[in-house]
């Protein structure tokens, strides 16, 4: 084990480690972030289009635009009554010799066709396996003639956590030592996850995990059970050697089945419970 993020006193901190961190955090594949322009193709004319500011992960490289800048691309001229796609990429590339490495934005020509031109192959590659190049494609520019009449985006803008947090419209109601309840969605979803200690009696193959009372607690007088899912494990296998059944709801109320039955005293369940409240169309 070595440490990442840390003084040692020399350089350490490799590229491979800072991309199969970056990996760990956004995911293995190639993105732009959400971040200045987001990378925005401006075409200013036939022959030229810019690349805005802007930061992107390829396959946990990042790479970026300063602000307030821009990369020029040149673009071939286009022929009269022929057309044709063209690729840009942000290409990654190791040096071979002395191991530098680097990404830049490159244009691959395609080929002129009178109708339906297909678009150049680029480089796939597998930077942390060790490929030399590998290619992430950014735009597909469509001309036709001499002029450029489309530039198509293809990579994918990631959000941030704070995102996704907003997105799922997470809110943590309680946090305790046994419980945890919070909503997603705006409210429409709640979730309550914990631990509780029950008392079995022998012979019986069930406990009352939660009664009308307590749902109603949780989730409203209106409680309906069709709206809510259940998972429950036995929290203690060695107080009480017993193996779980899914939980079952009787009569509204939450109920906990096990086998074998011969066991009596305490049990501790951990369980989680999702209830869907009406979700407006």
């Amino acid at each position: 084990m070595e440490i990442i993020t840390g003084y040692t006193g020399k350089p350490h901190v490799t590229s491979d480690q800072g991309r199969d961190v970056n990996i760990g955090i956004m995911g293995e594949g190639s993105y732009v972030l959400q971040t200045g322009m987001q990378l925005a193709a401006e075409v200013s004319s036939n022959n030229e289009i810019k690349i805005r500011d802007g930061v992107l992960m390829h396959q946990g490289c990042t790479a970026s635009i300063k602000k307030n800048t821009y990369d020029s691309l040149a673009i071939t001229n286009g022929s009269q009554g022929m057309k044709r796609v063209d690729l840009i990429v942000a290409r990654y590339e190791k040096n071979r010799v002395n191991g530098i490495e680097s990404i830049d934005l490159k244009v691959i020509q395609g080929t002129p066709a009178e109708s339906n031109p297909a678009a150049p192959q680029c480089i796939e590659g597998d930077i942390q396996a060790g490929d030399y190049v590998a290619d992430m494609p950014m735009y597909q520019v469509i001309i036709e003639g001499l002029n450029i009449t489309e530039v198509k985006e293809m990579f994918k803008v990631i959000g941030s956590n704070k995102d996704l947090t907003d997105k799922l419209g997470l809110q943590m109601l309680l946090n305790t030592d046994e419980q945890q309840i919070y909503t997603m969605y705006g409210g429409q979803i709640k979730v309550v996850s914990g631990t509780k200690v029950v008392n079995i009696n022998m012979n019986a193959g069930y406990a009352l995990l939660f009664g009308v009372d307590e749902l109603k607690a949780l989730f409203g007088d209106n409680y309906a059970s069709t709206r809510l899912a259940m998972n429950t494990y036995n929290a203690d296998t060695i107080a009480q050697a017993v193996h779980f059944y899914a939980p079952e709801i009787w009569n509204r109320e939450v109920y906990q089945y096990f086998y074998p039955i011969n066991h009596s005293g305490n049990m501790r369940i951990n369980y989680k419970l999702e209830y869907v409240y009406d979700f407006e169309n």
